[in-house]
């Protein structure tokens, strides 16, 4: 039996078994399932202590983008360009993508289907300002009416970027970027359909409206978020994941880990504010809600089952299989939910670079892999959060294999979920802290200054975090083990 069968019989039971529990004819607190998420909920707004008025959040909304799973799935991308009536596709990946298997069964697929297609292929892992720029001019000097992109998060990314741009010719780059970088104007046309073909089990992109980059001129990461940039389709092949360096596959995990982690623990949507004064205005991260957790808290535990299996040997199918599932999920869950601090520090972690180059990443520049820069402050940032709600933490650290029947009466919840993620990350054999990618205490001013700009992700930590506490995290986050 493939993994793929094995994966999804298993998928098909889980949803079995969620639907039978949301369908469940007593409304009673005691057997409602949905009721019990809203009540467990509610507890969480209480936990985190924040107060009431007109102006807070009521509503949440879940969408993602339509993802189609199977080993070999990928060859029927050309079937689905045919269906979309696609009259000219632009193919994005990278060098080294543009390479491997993949790319021959895409371009093979295409060609089967007498699909009119132009390739490019210069996508910069870590995109930039710059690197965005030439693929938004590339496409607007070809035109296409449907993107396909192949690879990992900065093709997908940029490609989502190039669809914006091509649908707002005479936009600069600012335009959609997130304030206070960016204007943060809302994208108010539908654009062109995006089929994503994820090459990593990482970043989610296949299934979420935002697109990252390295904003050069101030040495920070940003990004675009709505959720008209959704992929339109998002195919997930395992078998796609078999050639990833072990190096990128364990980076790109860590960012499944640190998605499930921060929206399972963000502020809760009702808490929220502004509440928007038009539903389009309501941001694409809005909070943890009830829904959000059913993803976070799966992908939290394929991640902690399979990362470690899948990073020990490259062809398990199974543990390869099961993590695609978790990026995915993550990205369902934290596509509505959002993420907070382990993401808004990383930023500056990797826009201020100061000559690190992680192993096993083939490109011709100095590079802190996303996945690492959110890992490396996760004690700390979980340390930090964990007063704010205290039963999510604990949830977390038991899924990591922490035993609650041994916690002492008045014990917190942060140090022990910390505790949890400092062992796993050990085991991966990840940087020790910040100061392995070769920053000192003199640089924590620098890396405050680069997190505070961040407010779409920041504001929705579960505690009110400022430069003091932003220097604490940091201080503690130069050594973990």
């Amino acid at each position: 039996m493939s993994a793929a069968i094995r994966v999804a019989q298993s998928s098909q039971a889980s949803i079995k078994s969620l639907i039978s529990l949301m369908n469940k004819s007593c409304t009673c607190p005691a057997h409602s399932h949905a009721r019990a998420i809203q009540r467990e909920h509610h507890q969480h707004t209480k936990d985190c202590g924040h107060g009431k008025d007109d102006d807070h959040e009521y509503a949440f909304e879940m969408a993602s983008s339509t993802m189609r799973f199977g080993e070999g799935v990928t060859r029927e991308v050309g079937q689905d360009l045919v269906n979309m009536n696609a009259k000219k596709v632009l193919v994005m990946t990278d060098p080294n993508i543009a390479k491997l298997p993949v790319m021959k069964t895409v371009v093979d697929s295409l060609k089967a289907n007498n699909v009119n297609y132009v390739v490019f292929d210069r996508v910069r892992a870590e995109p930039t300002d710059r690197s965005y720029e030439e693929a938004i001019q590339f496409t607007k000097q070809h035109q296409p009416d449907v993107f396909v992109a192949v690879g990992g998060g900065s093709v997908m990314d940029t490609c989502k970027a190039a669809n914006l741009y091509s649908n707002y010719p005479n936009a600069e780059l600012l335009e959609f970027v997130n304030a206070p970088i960016g204007k943060g104007s809302v994208i108010d046309k539908t654009l062109s359909p995006l089929i994503a073909i994820p090459t990593t089990a990482g970043t989610g992109s296949e299934t979420t409206g935002t697109a990252i980059f390295d904003y050069k001129p101030l040495n920070v990461k940003t990004g675009i978020a709505s959720r008209k940039l959704r992929p339109t389709l998002g195919i997930v092949d395992p078998l796609n994941t078999l050639t990833m360096p072990t190096q990128v596959k364990i980076a790109s995990g860590l960012d499944v880990l640190c998605h499930a982690l921060e929206s399972y623990t963000a502020l809760p949507y009702q808490e929220r504010t502004p509440r928007p004064k038009n539903p389009a205005e309501r941001p694409a991260y809005q909070g943890s809600n009830p829904i959000s957790d059913v993803w976070s808290l799966e992908a939290l535990k394929l991640t902690v089952k399979y990362l470690k299996r899948s990073a020990d040997d490259p062809l398990d199918l199974e543990a390869n299989a099961e993590m695609c599932l978790a990026a995915a999920a993550a990205g369902t869950g934290f596509g509505s939910a959002g993420v907070h601090l382990c993401h808004g520090m990383s930023y500056p972690i990797s826009g201020l670079n100061k000559g690190y180059k992680h192993p096993e990443y083939n490109v011709d520049h100095n590079i802190i892999p996303h996945g690492i820069s959110v890992a490396v402050t996760a004690p700390a940032v979980f340390r930090y959060t964990g007063e704010a709600c205290p039963d999510r933490h604990f949830k977390a650290a038991e899924i990591f294999g922490a035993d609650l029947s041994k916690v002492r009466k008045g014990e917190s919840a942060g140090p022990l979920l910390a505790d949890q993620l400092t062992k796993f990350l050990q085991g991966l054999g990840i940087p020790d802290g910040i100061s392995a990618l070769g920053y000192t205490k003199d640089d924590i001013p620098a890396l405050v200054k680069g997190t505070l700009p961040q407010h779409r992700v920041t504001k929705l930590a579960p505690l009110s975090t400022g430069a003091e506490a932003l220097e604490k995290i940091f201080a503690d986050s130069m050594k973990n083990y």
